[in-house]
């Protein structure tokens, strides 16, 4: 079983939304995780993330929120902050709904112990492939947030000694 999750959720077709799979390709990119540790990019799952967030110990979230603030900023809500807020109603299949999956992983007391949702305020959120310079500029920042956890946790992650290029694969061109 896995004891730490980390997910990117988000769509890469709808710009800033891509923050999360960044993120997480980034993060493969550039570190080696042990046993234990799934790092993983997860799309737009809806009501399907619920096995995600079950069965685990800690999950980090890297993903786009609703918050005020500028552009790029990086906000973090700890699990608390993500539960003390009743779930939302769902306004199409692909809605995120971490909140009603941390509600439906406790009730069934299969929730993690520890919830991080690492989020940055995207600029725009439209049908387009790239990131804003705002959010490509967070990107980094969120990469640091989720390693400063894994480590907080009890996780060492090992910087590769080459890294390779993130493979940001919604961004190569199609081939006809």
């Amino acid at each position: 079983m896995d004891r730490i999750r980390v997910l990117g959720l988000g769509n890469v077709l709808m710009g800033d939304d891509a923050f999360g799979p960044t993120v997480i390709k980034v993060l493969e990119a550039r570190y080696e995780f042990g046993v234990g540790v799934t790092v993983k990019e997860i799309g737009t799952p809806g009501t399907n993330l619920v096995p995600h967030v079950s069965r685990i110990d800690a999950l980090i979230v890297v993903d786009t929120v609703r918050a005020a603030g500028r552009p790029g900023e990086i906000r973090l809500f700890r699990g608390p902050d993500i539960m003390k807020h009743a779930p939302a109603p769902h306004l199409g299949p692909h809605d995120l709904g971490l909140t009603e999956a941390l509600f439906s992983a406790e009730s069934s007391n299969q929730a993690p112990r520890e919830v991080l949702l690492v989020g940055a305020i995207p600029e725009s959120v439209e049908s387009r492939i790239g990131l804003s310079a705002a959010i490509a500029a967070a990107v980094p920042v969120a990469v640091e947030r989720v390693v400063a956890e894994l480590h907080r946790l009890g996780h060492r992650s090992i910087p590769r000694g080459n890294p390779g290029k993130p493979d940001l694969w919604w961004e190569q061109p199609r081939r006809a």
